[in-house]
């Protein structure tokens, strides 16, 4: 799967990036616990590149908990400070001006030692979509970044007062110019980083499916009241295999048309909506160990 998705504010994007890191001391990145490497623009280590780091596990209350931890202790490993957070209701958020002045330590050190008492910048970055603009205003305790539950709104830079000593840099959601891996892009589409119409939505719910029957089949079958998953046939492939799944699952709800036909495009219009709104489960999408 390549699919392109590159609209022109990205580029722009990239280049204030790297004109404002002169200005911050530090960069956040906010990304979605149920797919930690898939939300990470991997272009983002080589433009902060020298910048002390801070990343955010966000939407934990959607993902697998002991996942969270694996992935929580590989951003540590790699010389990350790491915080988690579930920026609708709050749930982390209050620890974040904590975290940024353990994570500026020495620098504050080295300021009060001068007899200076500097405001701390913090660039935030993040995909579209990935709670960013949610998360800056729980932690800014007011409205200051524009949400929407859809890709690409912030399209400009603000900066966003926290206290009298803290600020933050609101950036736009960064993507990047074509997905590669077609986990990556399947990833971004089940949590609505991409617009739906980039994927054909029945074919999206196939792969979800398929993904949630192999690793979640108990926490699956009980979200839509199975006694049993369909077994996966030798040889079936995940879209066959999504597709009968997406059809027990539609069935049991009701969801018939003329000949009592399934129908797979609304039940996969649902699975999509009930997954991005945690309504099915705590889901993780992608783990450390299969990288």
């Amino acid at each position: 799967m390549n699919i392109q998705w590159y609209p022109g504010h990205m580029t722009k994007t990239r280049r204030m990036i790297a004109e404002q890191l002169k200005n911050v001391d530090a960069v956040c990145e906010i990304l979605d616990a149920r797919i930690p490497i898939s939300s990470r623009n991997p272009d983002v280590d080589e433009l902060t590149a020298g910048k002390p780091r801070l990343v955010v596990l966000n939407r934990v209350d959607q993902a697998d908990r002991s996942s969270t931890d694996r992935w929580a202790a590989y951003f540590r490993n790699r010389g990350y400070a790491v915080m988690e957070s579930d920026a609708r209701s709050g749930q982390g958020t209050a620890r974040f001006a904590g975290a940024v002045r353990e994570l500026l330590a020495e620098k504050i050190r080295a300021y009060e030692e001068k007899g200076q008492n500097r405001v701390l910048r913090v660039m935030i970055l993040g995909i579209p979509n990935v709670g960013k603009s949610t998360f800056i205003n729980r932690v800014a305790g007011r409205k200051t970044a524009k949400t929407e539950d859809r890709p690409g709104v912030t399209r400009s830079k603000q900066w966003v007062p926290i206290d009298r000593n803290l600020e933050l840099l609101d950036t736009p959601g960064i993507l990047w110019p074509k997905f590669e891996d077609q986990s990556v892009g399947l990833n971004l589409a089940y949590t609505g980083a991409v617009k739906d119409d980039i994927l054909d939505t029945e074919t999206l719910g196939c792969h979800l499916m398929a993904y949630l029957g192999t690793r979640y089949p108990v926490p699956l079958a009980a979200a839509y009241k199975l006694p049993a998953l369909p077994v996966r046939e030798d040889g079936e492939n995940d879209i066959a295999w999504g597709y009968r799944l997406l059809e027990a699952a539609g069935r049991k709800r009701g969801f018939l048309i003329s000949g009592g036909e399934v129908d797979t495009e609304r039940m996969a219009k649902i699975l999509l909506d009930e997954f991005r709104g945690g309504k099915l489960g705590r889901f993780t999408l992608e783990l450390p160990e299969d990288l």
